[in-house]
């Protein structure tokens, strides 16, 4: 029950306007919000004992001219990203998110190619922006 009250709190009313805002909601709550909190903001119950602390994931437009940064999440997610591959404490979910491929499009219109489930989860963080 507590997780759902989360869950929407969290998600507001998106809730009712965007299945894949869902989906990445729930997603979420399950494999981010330990490290980067309930509500993205990089204060979940693992980050006291992380090295490195994780992101305010509310803040990625902010921090990027106001402009969601879609290929770099993608990629840290999916592990395309060197810096995460090659030594980052954040866990590379490529291939436990495999399959079901849709395409993203970039600001520049070209399309990335991506999992359903890391797509659901990229919309929900474009959602949570402040």
């Amino acid at each position: 029950m507590k997780y759902l009250a989360t869950l929407a709190l969290v998600l507001g009313p998106l809730a009712a306007q965007a299945q894949d805002a869902a989906e990445g909601a729930v997603i979420y709550m399950q494999r981010c919000a330990t490290c980067h909190g309930a509500g993205g903001q990089g204060d979940g119950p693992m980050a006291p004992v992380l090295l490195v602390q994780p992101k305010d994931l509310t803040l990625l437009s902010a921090g990027n001219d106001g402009e969601f940064p879609l290929l770099r999440v993608i990629q840290r997610i999916d592990g395309r990203d060197p810096l995460v591959s090659h030594g980052s404490d954040m866990p590379v979910y490529g291939e436990l998110f495999e399959g079901d491929d849709t395409a993203l499009k970039l600001p520049s219109g070209q399309p990335v190619l991506t999992s359903r489930t890391i797509a659901d989860l990229v919309i929900f963080l474009q959602a949570v922006q402040k």
